[in-house]
């Protein structure tokens, strides 16, 4: 009979051990969920932020050309000429 107690003791034992790791691990694996969703929060703002720095940066390559620099006369060029292309669409749509 002792053998039986001893064997369940060491069972309830492992048991509780056991249950007090789970709580543990779900509770950290809550606290890395939530560190997760904030962290791709600031990766979205900051990825926003580039690309608005990046259109910035674009406008004023586009200004700097059109001030008379020969840099970036190409892309300059490019960008006027889909411009165009864009309100030519918008005409035509009008026009129908």
């Amino acid at each position: 009979m002792s053998k039986i107690t001893e064997v369940t003791n060491l069972l309830e034992d492992k048991l509780e051990t056991l249950l007090e790791t789970f709580v543990f691990l779900k509770e950290e694996n809550e606290f890395l969920h939530q560190k997760l969703v904030n962290l791709e929060a600031q990766l979205s703002e900051k990825e926003q932020q580039l690309e608005e720095k990046d259109k910035n940066y674009q406008l004023l390559k586009i200004a700097k050309t059109i001030e008379g620099s020969n840099e970036n006369k190409r892309e300059t060029k490019l960008k006027i000429n889909a411009l165009i292309r864009d309100i030519d669409k918008c005409i035509v749509q009008l026009s129908e």
